[in-house]
Protein backbone atom coordinates (compact mmCIF):
# COMPACT_ATOMS: atom_id res chain seq x y z
CA UNK A 1 0.00 0.00 0.00
CA UNK A 2 1.45 3.38 -1.00
CA UNK A 3 1.20 6.61 0.94
CA UNK A 4 -0.88 8.03 -1.90
CA UNK A 5 -3.50 5.26 -1.59
CA UNK A 6 -3.84 5.56 2.21
CA UNK A 7 -6.03 8.75 2.21
CA UNK A 8 -8.30 7.20 -0.41
CA UNK A 9 -8.68 4.05 1.69
CA UNK A 10 -9.48 6.07 4.81
CA UNK A 11 -12.02 8.16 2.87
CA UNK A 12 -13.63 4.98 1.50
CA UNK A 13 -13.77 3.47 5.00
CA UNK A 14 -15.32 6.61 6.43
CA UNK A 15 -17.91 6.72 3.65
CA UNK A 16 -18.69 3.05 4.13
CA UNK A 17 -19.11 3.55 7.88
CA UNK A 18 -21.39 6.53 7.28
CA UNK A 19 -23.55 4.47 4.90
CA UNK A 20 -23.76 1.62 7.41
CA UNK A 21 -24.67 3.98 10.25
CA UNK A 22 -27.29 5.74 8.14
CA UNK A 23 -28.67 2.40 7.02
CA UNK A 24 -28.82 1.12 10.57
CA UNK A 25 -30.55 4.25 11.79
CA UNK A 26 -33.05 4.09 8.96
CA UNK A 27 -33.83 0.46 9.70
CA UNK A 28 -34.36 1.27 13.38
CA UNK A 29 -36.87 3.96 12.50
CA UNK A 30 -35.14 6.40 14.85
CA UNK A 31 -34.66 9.23 12.29
CA UNK A 32 -38.31 9.10 11.28
CA UNK A 33 -39.70 8.96 14.79
CA UNK A 34 -37.27 11.54 16.18
CA UNK A 35 -38.01 14.04 13.42
CA UNK A 36 -41.71 13.34 13.85
CA UNK A 37 -41.52 13.91 17.59
CA UNK A 38 -39.76 17.24 17.14
CA UNK A 39 -42.09 18.49 14.42
CA UNK A 40 -45.22 17.41 16.28
CA UNK A 41 -44.12 18.72 19.69
CA UNK A 42 -43.07 22.14 18.44
CA UNK A 43 -46.15 22.50 16.23
CA UNK A 44 -48.56 21.66 19.04
CA UNK A 45 -46.81 23.87 21.58
CA UNK A 46 -46.76 26.76 19.11
CA UNK A 47 -50.15 26.51 17.43
CA UNK A 48 -52.35 24.56 19.88
CA UNK A 49 -50.91 26.04 23.07
CA UNK A 50 -49.96 29.39 21.52
CA UNK A 51 -46.56 29.55 23.17
CA UNK A 52 -43.66 31.64 21.77
CA UNK A 53 -41.83 29.56 19.20
CA UNK A 54 -38.26 30.56 20.01
CA UNK A 55 -37.81 28.43 23.13
CA UNK A 56 -39.91 25.35 22.32
CA UNK A 57 -37.08 23.06 21.20
CA UNK A 58 -35.08 23.85 24.32
CA UNK A 59 -38.05 23.44 26.68
CA UNK A 60 -40.07 20.58 25.18
CA UNK A 61 -37.84 18.54 22.87
CA UNK A 62 -34.11 18.53 23.57
CA UNK A 63 -34.33 17.44 27.25
CA UNK A 64 -36.26 14.30 26.26
CA UNK A 65 -33.39 12.48 24.53
CA UNK A 66 -29.83 13.05 23.31
CA UNK A 67 -30.92 11.67 19.92
CA UNK A 68 -32.94 14.84 19.34
CA UNK A 69 -29.88 17.10 19.37
CA UNK A 70 -29.17 16.37 15.71
CA UNK A 71 -32.54 17.78 14.63
CA UNK A 72 -33.07 21.18 13.06
CA UNK A 73 -36.53 22.73 13.18
CA UNK A 74 -38.08 25.47 11.07
CA UNK A 75 -41.40 27.12 11.90
CA UNK A 76 -43.70 28.67 9.29
CA UNK A 77 -45.97 30.76 11.50
CA UNK A 78 -48.31 32.10 8.76
CA UNK A 79 -48.96 28.55 7.51
CA UNK A 80 -48.94 27.10 11.06
CA UNK A 81 -46.54 24.38 9.93
CA UNK A 82 -43.31 22.99 11.42
CA UNK A 83 -40.57 21.07 9.60
CA UNK A 84 -37.96 18.98 11.41
CA UNK A 85 -34.89 17.47 9.78
CA UNK A 86 -32.83 14.70 11.40
CA UNK A 87 -29.09 15.11 10.71
CA UNK A 88 -29.99 17.06 7.60
CA UNK A 89 -31.35 13.93 5.92
CA UNK A 90 -34.76 12.80 7.20
CA UNK A 91 -37.52 15.40 7.19
CA UNK A 92 -41.01 15.37 8.74
CA UNK A 93 -43.68 18.06 8.85
CA UNK A 94 -46.52 18.79 11.24
CA UNK A 95 -49.45 20.97 10.22
CA UNK A 96 -52.10 22.63 12.40
CA UNK A 97 -55.61 21.76 11.18
CA UNK A 98 -59.00 22.89 12.50
CA UNK A 99 -60.48 20.48 15.09
CA UNK A 100 -57.46 18.15 14.74
CA UNK A 101 -54.60 20.10 16.29
CA UNK A 102 -51.15 19.49 14.81
CA UNK A 103 -50.99 16.48 12.51
CA UNK A 104 -47.93 14.82 11.00
CA UNK A 105 -47.38 14.46 7.27
CA UNK A 106 -50.49 16.20 5.98
CA UNK A 107 -50.66 19.24 3.74
CA UNK A 108 -53.25 21.90 4.44
CA UNK A 109 -55.32 22.62 1.35
CA UNK A 110 -56.15 26.28 0.65
CA UNK A 111 -59.62 25.62 2.08
CA UNK A 112 -58.11 24.53 5.38
CA UNK A 113 -55.76 27.48 5.66
CA UNK A 114 -58.29 29.37 7.68
CA UNK A 115 -57.31 32.18 10.01
CA UNK A 116 -56.16 31.10 13.44
CA UNK A 117 -59.07 30.75 15.88
CA UNK A 118 -60.02 33.86 17.81
CA UNK A 119 -58.94 33.42 21.41
CA UNK A 120 -61.09 35.11 24.03
CA UNK A 121 -59.00 36.39 26.95
CA UNK A 122 -59.36 34.32 30.08
CA UNK A 123 -61.75 35.65 32.70
CA UNK A 124 -59.35 35.98 35.64
CA UNK A 125 -61.83 37.82 37.84
CA UNK A 126 -64.69 35.33 38.03
CA UNK A 127 -64.11 32.36 40.35
CA UNK A 128 -63.57 28.93 38.80
CA UNK A 129 -65.39 27.03 37.29
CA UNK A 130 -67.28 29.92 35.63
CA UNK A 131 -64.01 31.81 35.27
CA UNK A 132 -60.31 31.20 35.90
CA UNK A 133 -59.87 32.83 39.31
CA UNK A 134 -58.95 31.00 42.50
CA UNK A 135 -60.43 32.07 45.81
CA UNK A 136 -58.29 34.13 48.18
CA UNK A 137 -57.10 32.20 51.26
CA UNK A 138 -59.53 33.99 53.56
CA UNK A 139 -62.36 32.32 51.61
CA UNK A 140 -60.97 28.79 51.63
CA UNK A 141 -63.26 27.76 54.44
CA UNK A 142 -62.83 26.18 57.87
CA UNK A 143 -60.41 23.31 58.28
CA UNK A 144 -58.10 24.26 55.42
CA UNK A 145 -54.50 24.73 56.56
CA UNK A 146 -53.92 27.76 54.37
CA UNK A 147 -50.30 28.26 55.39
CA UNK A 148 -49.36 24.65 54.68
CA UNK A 149 -51.19 24.61 51.35
CA UNK A 150 -49.67 27.89 50.19
CA UNK A 151 -46.17 26.69 51.13
CA UNK A 152 -46.73 23.37 49.39
CA UNK A 153 -47.79 25.07 46.16
CA UNK A 154 -44.89 27.53 46.32
CA UNK A 155 -42.48 24.63 46.72
CA UNK A 156 -44.08 22.82 43.80
CA UNK A 157 -43.04 25.67 41.50
CA UNK A 158 -39.41 25.67 42.64
CA UNK A 159 -37.35 25.08 39.50
CA UNK A 160 -40.21 25.92 37.13
CA UNK A 161 -38.80 26.50 33.66
CA UNK A 162 -35.71 24.37 34.33
CA UNK A 163 -35.81 21.02 32.46
CA UNK A 164 -33.27 19.65 34.93
CA UNK A 165 -35.61 20.35 37.88
CA UNK A 166 -39.20 19.35 38.66
CA UNK A 167 -40.36 21.89 36.07
CA UNK A 168 -43.97 22.31 37.23
CA UNK A 169 -46.20 24.17 34.77
CA UNK A 170 -49.58 24.25 36.50
CA UNK A 171 -51.30 23.36 39.78
CA UNK A 172 -54.96 23.37 40.77
CA UNK A 173 -56.56 22.37 44.07
CA UNK A 174 -60.34 22.06 43.98
CA UNK A 175 -62.25 21.49 47.22
CA UNK A 176 -66.04 21.21 47.41
CA UNK A 177 -66.29 22.49 43.85
CA UNK A 178 -64.27 25.65 44.56
CA UNK A 179 -60.77 26.47 43.34
CA UNK A 180 -58.46 27.12 46.28
CA UNK A 181 -55.44 27.13 43.98
CA UNK A 182 -55.28 27.77 40.24
CA UNK A 183 -51.78 28.70 39.20
CA UNK A 184 -49.32 28.42 36.32
CA UNK A 185 -45.55 28.83 36.06
CA UNK A 186 -43.94 31.99 34.67
CA UNK A 187 -44.30 32.02 30.89
CA UNK A 188 -47.59 30.12 30.94
CA UNK A 189 -50.84 32.10 31.00
CA UNK A 190 -53.67 30.68 33.08
CA UNK A 191 -55.47 29.63 29.87
CA UNK A 192 -52.44 28.10 28.12
CA UNK A 193 -53.30 24.55 26.98
CA UNK A 194 -50.91 22.06 28.59
CA UNK A 195 -50.14 18.62 27.25
CA UNK A 196 -51.47 15.87 29.53
CA UNK A 197 -49.89 12.89 27.75
CA UNK A 198 -51.53 9.70 29.09
CA UNK A 199 -54.08 11.61 31.15
CA UNK A 200 -55.78 11.67 27.75
CA UNK A 201 -56.70 7.99 28.25
CA UNK A 202 -59.17 8.79 31.03
CA UNK A 203 -60.86 11.42 28.86
CA UNK A 204 -61.02 8.86 26.06
CA UNK A 205 -62.81 6.62 28.54
CA UNK A 206 -65.32 9.39 29.24
CA UNK A 207 -65.93 9.92 25.52
CA UNK A 208 -66.39 6.18 24.97
CA UNK A 209 -68.87 6.03 27.85
CA UNK A 210 -70.78 8.96 26.36
CA UNK A 211 -70.79 7.26 22.96
CA UNK A 212 -72.35 4.17 24.49
CA UNK A 213 -75.44 6.29 25.10
CA UNK A 214 -75.30 8.49 22.01
CA UNK A 215 -74.64 5.78 19.41
CA UNK A 216 -75.58 2.48 21.05
CA UNK A 217 -71.97 1.31 21.38
CA UNK A 218 -72.06 -1.82 23.55
CA UNK A 219 -68.98 -2.52 25.64
CA UNK A 220 -69.82 -6.23 25.83
CA UNK A 221 -69.69 -6.80 22.07
CA UNK A 222 -66.59 -7.96 20.18
CA UNK A 223 -64.48 -5.21 18.66
CA UNK A 224 -64.88 -6.73 15.19
CA UNK A 225 -68.63 -6.22 15.48
CA UNK A 226 -68.37 -2.75 17.01
CA UNK A 227 -66.29 -1.50 14.06
CA UNK A 228 -68.53 -2.98 11.35
CA UNK A 229 -69.96 -0.77 8.63
CA UNK A 230 -68.71 1.42 5.77
CA UNK A 231 -66.01 3.04 7.93
CA UNK A 232 -64.59 -0.21 9.34
CA UNK A 233 -60.76 -0.26 9.31
CA UNK A 234 -58.98 -2.76 7.08
CA UNK A 235 -57.46 -4.64 10.03
CA UNK A 236 -60.93 -5.87 11.00
CA UNK A 237 -60.62 -8.61 8.35
CA UNK A 238 -57.45 -10.05 9.93
CA UNK A 239 -58.93 -9.87 13.41
CA UNK A 240 -62.06 -11.73 12.41
CA UNK A 241 -59.95 -14.56 11.02
CA UNK A 242 -58.12 -15.41 14.27
CA UNK A 243 -58.37 -15.32 18.07
CA UNK A 244 -58.52 -11.52 18.11
CA UNK A 245 -62.18 -11.79 17.07
CA UNK A 246 -62.92 -12.52 20.75
CA UNK A 247 -61.56 -9.22 22.05
CA UNK A 248 -64.45 -7.15 23.40
CA UNK A 249 -64.75 -3.38 23.59
CA UNK A 250 -64.67 -3.70 27.39
CA UNK A 251 -61.31 -5.45 27.11
CA UNK A 252 -59.95 -2.32 25.44
CA UNK A 253 -61.59 -0.07 28.02
CA UNK A 254 -59.91 -1.99 30.87
CA UNK A 255 -56.69 -2.91 28.98
CA UNK A 256 -57.31 -6.67 28.99
CA UNK A 257 -57.09 -7.32 25.24
CA UNK A 258 -54.36 -9.98 25.51
CA UNK A 259 -52.40 -8.65 22.52
CA UNK A 260 -48.68 -9.34 22.23
CA UNK A 261 -47.64 -5.72 22.78
CA UNK A 262 -45.31 -3.89 25.14
CA UNK A 263 -45.21 -0.31 26.45
CA UNK A 264 -41.73 0.74 25.32
CA UNK A 265 -40.40 4.31 25.40
CA UNK A 266 -36.88 3.97 24.01
CA UNK A 267 -36.26 5.91 20.76
CA UNK A 268 -36.83 2.67 18.83
CA UNK A 269 -39.67 1.47 21.10
CA UNK A 270 -43.30 0.78 20.33
CA UNK A 271 -44.75 4.02 21.72
CA UNK A 272 -42.49 6.41 19.74
CA UNK A 273 -42.97 4.30 16.60
CA UNK A 274 -46.75 4.46 17.03
CA UNK A 275 -47.02 8.16 17.92
CA UNK A 276 -44.45 9.59 15.52
CA UNK A 277 -43.66 6.82 13.07
CA UNK A 278 -47.05 5.38 12.12
CA UNK A 279 -49.63 7.27 10.07
CA UNK A 280 -52.45 5.21 11.59
CA UNK A 281 -51.98 4.57 15.33
CA UNK A 282 -54.85 2.04 15.71
CA UNK A 283 -53.61 0.06 12.70
CA UNK A 284 -50.15 -0.05 14.25
CA UNK A 285 -51.67 -1.41 17.47
CA UNK A 286 -53.95 -3.85 15.65
CA UNK A 287 -50.99 -5.57 13.96
CA UNK A 288 -50.03 -7.27 17.23
CA UNK A 289 -50.87 -10.97 17.48
CA UNK A 290 -53.08 -12.52 20.13
CA UNK A 291 -50.98 -13.57 23.12
CA UNK A 292 -53.44 -14.26 25.96
CA UNK A 293 -57.13 -14.98 26.27
CA UNK A 294 -58.99 -11.64 26.17
CA UNK A 295 -60.23 -10.50 29.56
CA UNK A 296 -57.75 -12.58 31.57
CA UNK A 297 -54.57 -10.50 31.56
CA UNK A 298 -54.10 -6.80 32.31
CA UNK A 299 -51.30 -4.89 30.65
CA UNK A 300 -51.00 -1.11 30.45
CA UNK A 301 -50.69 -0.21 26.77
CA UNK A 302 -51.01 3.03 24.84
CA UNK A 303 -51.71 0.83 21.80
CA UNK A 304 -54.88 -0.43 23.46
CA UNK A 305 -56.16 3.10 24.06
CA UNK A 306 -55.74 3.93 20.38
CA UNK A 307 -57.67 0.81 19.39
CA UNK A 308 -60.49 2.24 21.51
CA UNK A 309 -60.16 5.48 19.52
CA UNK A 310 -60.77 3.49 16.34
CA UNK A 311 -63.87 1.87 17.83
CA UNK A 312 -65.15 5.35 18.66
CA UNK A 313 -64.68 6.51 15.07
CA UNK A 314 -66.83 4.01 13.19
CA UNK A 315 -70.32 5.13 14.35
CA UNK A 316 -69.92 8.61 12.84
CA UNK A 317 -71.26 9.41 9.40
CA UNK A 318 -68.30 11.68 8.65
CA UNK A 319 -64.85 12.42 9.97
CA UNK A 320 -65.88 16.02 10.61
CA UNK A 321 -68.50 14.80 13.11
CA UNK A 322 -65.96 12.50 14.77
CA UNK A 323 -63.39 15.28 15.13
CA UNK A 324 -66.00 17.68 16.52
CA UNK A 325 -67.45 15.19 19.01
CA UNK A 326 -65.02 15.72 21.94
CA UNK A 327 -65.73 19.43 21.98
CA UNK A 328 -69.46 19.20 21.43
CA UNK A 329 -70.12 16.26 23.75
CA UNK A 330 -67.69 16.93 26.57
CA UNK A 331 -65.56 20.07 26.52
CA UNK A 332 -68.08 22.81 25.71
CA UNK A 333 -70.76 21.63 28.16
CA UNK A 334 -68.34 22.09 31.08
CA UNK A 335 -66.64 25.22 29.78
CA UNK A 336 -63.35 23.52 28.88
CA UNK A 337 -62.82 25.82 25.92
CA UNK A 338 -59.03 25.36 25.68
CA UNK A 339 -59.21 21.57 25.24
CA UNK A 340 -58.03 20.00 21.97
CA UNK A 341 -57.86 16.26 21.26
CA UNK A 342 -55.41 15.79 18.39
CA UNK A 343 -55.50 13.14 15.67
CA UNK A 344 -53.01 11.01 13.79
CA UNK A 345 -52.37 11.36 10.06
CA UNK A 346 -55.20 8.93 9.24
CA UNK A 347 -57.64 10.99 11.30
CA UNK A 348 -58.01 8.88 14.47
CA UNK A 349 -58.06 10.51 17.88
CA UNK A 350 -54.70 9.85 19.53
CA UNK A 351 -56.61 8.86 22.64
CA UNK A 352 -53.50 7.48 24.31
CA UNK A 353 -51.62 10.74 24.50
CA UNK A 354 -52.72 13.94 22.78
CA UNK A 355 -55.14 16.04 24.79
CA UNK A 356 -54.15 19.63 25.47
CA UNK A 357 -56.05 21.73 28.03
CA UNK A 358 -55.40 24.53 30.50
CA UNK A 359 -54.85 23.70 34.15
CA UNK A 360 -58.36 24.98 34.89
CA UNK A 361 -59.85 22.79 32.16
CA UNK A 362 -58.01 19.69 33.41
CA UNK A 363 -59.54 20.52 36.80
CA UNK A 364 -62.98 20.78 35.18
CA UNK A 365 -62.57 17.32 33.66
CA UNK A 366 -61.57 15.97 37.08
CA UNK A 367 -64.51 17.67 38.74
CA UNK A 368 -66.86 16.24 36.10
CA UNK A 369 -65.68 12.76 37.07
CA UNK A 370 -66.01 13.54 40.77
CA UNK A 371 -69.63 14.58 40.13
CA UNK A 372 -70.32 11.37 38.18
CA UNK A 373 -70.78 13.25 34.93
CA UNK A 374 -73.08 16.02 36.15
CA UNK A 375 -72.39 19.70 35.52
CA UNK A 376 -74.63 22.58 36.59
CA UNK A 377 -77.45 20.12 37.19
CA UNK A 378 -77.21 18.53 33.73
CA UNK A 379 -75.94 15.04 32.87
CA UNK A 380 -72.95 15.61 30.58
CA UNK A 381 -72.09 11.91 30.99
CA UNK A 382 -74.62 9.16 31.69
CA UNK A 383 -74.83 8.17 35.38
CA UNK A 384 -72.43 5.46 36.48
CA UNK A 385 -69.19 6.64 34.87
CA UNK A 386 -67.42 7.19 38.21
CA UNK A 387 -68.29 3.68 39.40
CA UNK A 388 -67.15 2.14 36.12
CA UNK A 389 -63.88 4.08 36.16
CA UNK A 390 -63.29 2.80 39.72
CA UNK A 391 -63.99 -0.85 38.86
CA UNK A 392 -60.79 -2.96 39.03
CA UNK A 393 -59.66 -4.27 35.66
CA UNK A 394 -58.84 -7.60 37.33
CA UNK A 395 -59.76 -8.86 40.82
CA UNK A 396 -56.12 -9.47 41.76
CA UNK A 397 -52.66 -8.56 40.52
CA UNK A 398 -51.53 -5.35 38.84
CA UNK A 399 -54.86 -4.91 37.10
CA UNK A 400 -56.51 -4.26 40.45
CA UNK A 401 -54.72 -0.92 40.48
CA UNK A 402 -56.40 0.12 37.25
CA UNK A 403 -60.01 0.79 36.25
CA UNK A 404 -61.66 2.00 33.05
CA UNK A 405 -58.80 3.99 31.45
CA UNK A 406 -58.23 5.36 34.98
CA UNK A 407 -55.67 4.59 37.68
CA UNK A 408 -56.98 3.35 41.05
CA UNK A 409 -54.03 4.87 42.88
CA UNK A 410 -55.54 4.53 46.34
CA UNK A 411 -56.36 0.81 46.16
CA UNK A 412 -54.96 -0.75 49.38
CA UNK A 413 -53.60 -3.79 47.49
CA UNK A 414 -52.31 -2.53 44.14
CA UNK A 415 -52.74 1.25 44.08
CA UNK A 416 -49.49 2.91 43.09
CA UNK A 417 -49.94 5.48 45.90
CA UNK A 418 -51.19 3.10 48.59
CA UNK A 419 -48.05 3.62 50.69
CA UNK A 420 -48.73 7.37 50.79
CA UNK A 421 -51.77 6.97 53.01
CA UNK A 422 -54.25 8.53 50.58
CA UNK A 423 -57.92 7.43 50.74
CA UNK A 424 -58.71 4.09 49.10
CA UNK A 425 -61.25 5.68 46.74
CA UNK A 426 -58.66 7.99 45.14
CA UNK A 427 -58.62 7.77 41.35
CA UNK A 428 -56.28 9.48 38.92
CA UNK A 429 -55.59 10.47 35.39
CA UNK A 430 -51.85 9.96 35.09
CA UNK A 431 -49.50 11.15 32.37
CA UNK A 432 -45.87 11.05 31.29
CA UNK A 433 -43.34 13.31 33.04
CA UNK A 434 -45.43 13.99 36.13
CA UNK A 435 -48.94 14.89 34.94
CA UNK A 436 -51.71 13.99 37.38
CA UNK A 437 -55.36 14.78 38.02
CA UNK A 438 -56.31 13.04 41.28
CA UNK A 439 -59.99 12.72 42.19
CA UNK A 440 -60.87 11.92 45.83
CA UNK A 441 -64.64 11.43 46.32
CA UNK A 442 -64.39 10.91 50.07
CA UNK A 443 -62.64 14.28 50.44
CA UNK A 444 -64.61 16.10 47.69
CA UNK A 445 -61.29 17.13 46.17
CA UNK A 446 -59.58 17.32 42.79
CA UNK A 447 -55.80 17.86 42.70
CA UNK A 448 -54.05 18.77 39.43
CA UNK A 449 -50.35 18.99 38.73
CA UNK A 450 -48.98 19.55 35.23
CA UNK A 451 -45.27 19.69 34.48
CA UNK A 452 -42.57 18.14 32.34
CA UNK A 453 -40.26 16.47 34.83
CA UNK A 454 -37.63 14.95 32.56
CA UNK A 455 -35.38 13.69 35.37
CA UNK A 456 -36.63 10.90 37.58
CA UNK A 457 -36.87 11.61 41.28
CA UNK A 458 -37.54 15.32 40.86
CA UNK A 459 -41.29 14.95 41.48
CA UNK A 460 -43.39 12.38 43.36
CA UNK A 461 -47.05 12.61 42.39
CA UNK A 462 -48.17 10.34 45.25
CA UNK A 463 -46.40 12.46 47.85
CA UNK A 464 -47.79 15.63 46.30
CA UNK A 465 -51.39 14.41 46.36
CA UNK A 466 -50.99 13.13 49.93
CA UNK A 467 -49.51 16.44 51.10
CA UNK A 468 -52.34 18.47 49.56
CA UNK A 469 -54.92 16.24 51.22
CA UNK A 470 -53.27 16.76 54.61
CA UNK A 471 -53.86 20.50 54.21
CA UNK A 472 -57.58 19.98 53.51
CA UNK A 473 -60.28 19.26 56.11
CA UNK A 474 -60.65 15.57 56.99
Amino acid sequence: MTRRSMPRLLLFAAMTLAVLVAGGLTASGIPRTAAGMAAKSVCSAAFVAGRPAASLMAQDVLPASAVLRVIDVSIDEPARRVSARFAGLFERQAQWLPQRGCVLDVAASPALRTPAPIVTPADTRTPWPQGEAALPPDQWGPGVDSSALALLVDNAFQGAGDPQAANTRGVAVIHKGRALVLRTAPGFAIDTPLHGWSMTKTVLGMLSYKLAKDTGLAFAQPVVDAIAGPHAPEWRVAWRADARRNIRVSDLLFMRDGLDSQEEYQPWGSVPRMLWGAADAPAFAAAADADATPGTRWRYLSQTANLLSAVARTPFASDAEYWAYPSQALFKPIGAHTATLETDTAGNWVGSSYLWASVGDWARLGQLMLQDGRWNGAAVLPPGWLALAATPATPEGEGRGYGAQTWRIGDPQQGRCRASGIPPDTLAMSGHWGQVVAMVPSRDAVIVRLGWTFRGGQFDSCAFVASVLKALPP
